[in-house]
């Protein structure tokens, strides 16, 4: 078994960052909804994302494996290369972060690693095949099918409590939405967690620590969980601004037919070993909520920018960590450079952060981008 080296604990460090950003920058998909309808207070809300996101890293594996050992040949990464994709990764969710936009945290991740490895060892180590099938495809397909689930969920939704008063309704659906979105970060854990194992795993397969193949270790899973659970408990509050109120006005049926219909999307992925993005997925789910109520409004002025944001995440991410490769492989002052970039990068982020501060005391106000509906759905 090699030793582990001085570059092997900073690459470890940086994917726990990751992994913490990823927490907030994903709280969002399990409680935005019920913080935008009262069914939880904001804090209460990421305190319970984040103890389930943790209880979730337990329940499977399956996505770490497909990271570790399925999108790169796990033979020809080294950990200057995991770095650099880490990093593309980290700087891309702080940039849409900044911006209030839901992209994907597991395409940032993806496309930091894939834009390292093509720099670094030829795409030859890329295996496209696998990132077409596990990736790309899941990606089209699962906000199409989250939105069209809760579109129907929503429908019936009314459908059933169209003769109860609405007060009872409400009531009812807010308390439902407890269960509901307790579930989303349950399922977030099982999916988004795992990815970061599967990075640390990766990094301690090319180090020689672990064989060809190995799933992760339980310090990794652990760890992953932990960071992934405070990422959430800190709470990404300008992403869920945009969620909960900017993308369309959820009442408490809505909220709970989106939240629901995710959970299903996610845990069936989780299972078949799909490593797709949560975020598009409830981002999916709350649009066809939007839909499934007559006379809701739908801003897709906003929904336009958060599509963008999606179609952008791949090849930004992928060609900062490739940046970040070509960099770090000039040997360990191109390794400090990379992390000093990155680290006053993230400090700058977060100055900007402050001049127009979204917390939890604010973070149900409707943003000014969408403060006019565009369109309104038809029954």
């Amino acid at each position: 078994m090699a030793s582990v080296s001085f570059l092997l604990v900073a690459v470890i460090l940086t994917a726990l960052a990751f992994d913490f950003t990823n927490g907030f920058h994903d709280t969002a998909n399990s409680m935005a909804t019920s913080i935008a309808t009262g069914a939880l207070s904001p804090r209460v809300a990421v305190a319970v994302a984040g103890l389930l996101n943790l209880a979730g890293a337990f329940l499977s594996t399956e996505v770490a494996k497909t990271i570790s050992g399925g999108i790169v040949q796990d033979s020809e990464v080294s950990l200057v290369m995991i770095f650099a994709g880490l990093i593309g990764a980290i700087l891309w969710n702080l940039v849409t972060w900044l911006l209030g936009l839901p992209s994907s945290s597991s395409h940032a991740l993806f496309g930091g690693l894939i834009g390292a490895v093509w720099v670094g060892a030829g795409g030859s180590a890329v295996r496209f095949g696998a990132i077409i099938e596990k990736i790309v495809i899941p990606a089209v397909a699962s906000p199409v099918v989250a939105c069209v689930v809760a579109l129907l969920a929503t429908y019936l939704a009314y459908m059933i409590t169209r003769r109860t008063s609405r007060r009872a309704v409400g009531k009812g659906f807010r308390a439902g939405q407890i269960g509901s979105a307790s579930l989303v970060a349950l399922a977030h854990g099982t999916n988004d967690a795992q990815k970061t194992m599967g990075v640390i795993t990766l990094a301690l397969i090319s180090s020689g620590v672990l064989s060809h193949g190995a799933g992760p270790p339980w310090w990794v899973v652990l760890s992953a969980g932990l960071a992934i659970s405070l990422g959430t408990y800190a709470g990404g509050w300008r992403i869920i601004r945009t969620m909960g109120k900017g993308l369309t006005d959820i009442q408490a049926p809505q909220g709970f037919a989106a939240e629901t219909s995710a959970t299903a999307v996610i845990l069936a992925s989780s299972h078949m070993g799909f490593a797709l993005s949560t975020t598009q997925v409830c981002t999916g789910s709350i649009l066809g909520a939007g839909l499934g109520r007559r006379l809701a409004h739908v801003r897709w002025g906003v929904a336009g920018r958060i599509a963008v944001s999606w179609l952008l995440t791949l090849p930004a991410a992928a060609a900062v960590g490739g940046v970040a490769a070509w960099v770090a492989g000039r040997g360990t002052v191109g390794v400090a450079l990379v992390a000093g970039v990155a680290v006053a990068a993230a400090a700058a982020f977060y100055v900007l952060s402050r001049r127009r501060p979204v917390n939890s005391e604010n973070v149900n106000e409707v943003p000014a981008s969408a403060a006019k509906p565009t369109v309104k759905p038809a029954a």
